[in-house]
Formats: structure tokens, C-alpha cells, sequence
């Protein structure tokens, strides 16, 4: 079993509460669903929101997908001028027997421009 880091984010519309977490719902079930994951393979998310998120914690939306023993934390991303708005990033770390070439990325909404690369 090794530990690997998944990478995922979702552009919001809006800075509200239920956007907020209906989106980081979105992206945490779907880097679980793309990876095979269950929340005991999850050592810990850390979850970055633009300077111009703050209407609720992104964690939160985990807590109420069944992440209620796994460290969460939430942080603000630096204000580059020319950054894409309004997005929430994660960072899992998880154990897996998948290979690093076969980790599945998840970039959602305008945030797939991001990462045009991996993006799917």
C-alpha cells in the first residue's frame, strides 16, 4: 500500500454557503468515485479557497459525506492577480495499491482549465 496525493478543484459561480458546499461535495465524491477510494483509505484533505471564498469552510462539505475522523483543513490561496475566481482546491492524501501513473486527477467546472492537461 503506498500513500499518494490526489489533486482536484471546482469553480463555484458565486461565493454562497450552498454553492460553496454543494460544489466541494461534488469534487470530494467524485476524486473518491475516479480512484476507488473509501473514506479509510483518506489520511487527510487540505482543502484552498480564493481570496473571494469565504462564505463557508470547504471542509464542511466532507464532514457531511462521512469524513468525520479524517484531518481536514482549510486555507486561503495567495491573491495572484491574474488567478481564476472563485475556486476550491483540494490536496488528499490516501493510501492506494494504484500506481502514481494511474491516479485520477479530478478537475470540475471552469477550474478544468487549470490543469488542461489532466483534466478529463
Amino acid at each position: 500500500m503506498a500513500v499518494r496525493a490526489i489533486r482536484g478543484a471546482v469553480q463555484v459561480d458565486a461565493d454562497e454557503r450552498e454553492q460553496v458546499l454543494e460544489a466541494t461535495a461534488e469534487l470530494v465524491s467524485e476524486v473518491m468515485r475516479r480512484n476507488g477510494l473509501a473514506t479509510d483509505d483518506v489520511i487527510s484533505v487540505v482543502f484552498t479557497a480564493t481570496p473571494d471564498l469565504n462564505s463557508e469552510f470547504p471542509a464542511l462539505a466532507a464532514r457531511g459525506l462521512g469524513f468525520a475522523d479524517v484531518p481536514l483543513m482549510c486555507a486561503t490561496e495567495i491573491a495572484v492577480p491574474h488567478a481564476l475566481p472563485r475556486v476550491i482546491r483540494l490536496m488528499a492524501h490516501v493510501e492506494t495499491d494504484r500506481p502514481r501513473s494511474d491516479i485520477q486527477h479530478v478537475y470540475l467546472r471552469g477550474a478544468q482549465a487549470l490543469r488542461l492537461d489532466i483534466a478529463q
